[in-house]
């Protein structure tokens, strides 16, 4: 019964040697982690800015069709396309000159911000066609 407690001492003696050796890898293996999860992290956003633009795309497509489909309105249809977007977004509005008589087809553009300066994402693109009033 002596002998396993002295194994037992010895055993706890080693571990503990070898874990002051090892005193400081969590942080060396986080350190090497961070970028991923930095660059996970930016990805993730990026996405979001993306399906953020397309969904404002289709708003302002949406509003603009709406008012150029009426004959007889104060506002222009680009007007009412920019003004159913975020201010910070960029938005470009055309209505289709070669639409049918009797129904308007309208497209809007958005530019997709970025999170990484000088990296461009292209614009998100949506139309809407609408019957005129």
């Amino acid at each position: 019964m002596v002998s396993r407690t002295v194994r037992f001492r010895r055993s706890g003696e080693r571990f503990r040697a070898v874990r002051l050796r090892e005193r400081g890898q969590v942080a060396i293996e986080y350190v090497g982690l961070l970028p991923i999860l930095l660059i996970v992290g930016l990805l993730a956003v990026q996405l979001g800015l993306a399906v953020y633009a397309a969904q404002q795309a289709g708003t302002a497509a949406r509003a603009a069709a709406r008012v150029a489909s009426h004959d007889n309105t104060a506002v222009d249809y680009r007007t009412a396309g920019r003004e159913a977007v975020s201010d910070w977004l960029d938005v470009q509005v055309e209505l289709d000159p070669a639409g049918a008589f009797d129904e308007v087809k309208v497209t809007a553009r958005v530019d997709v911000p970025s999170v990484i300066p000088g990296v461009g994402f292209g614009e998100a693109k949506r139309s809407v066609t609408m019957p005129r009033d």
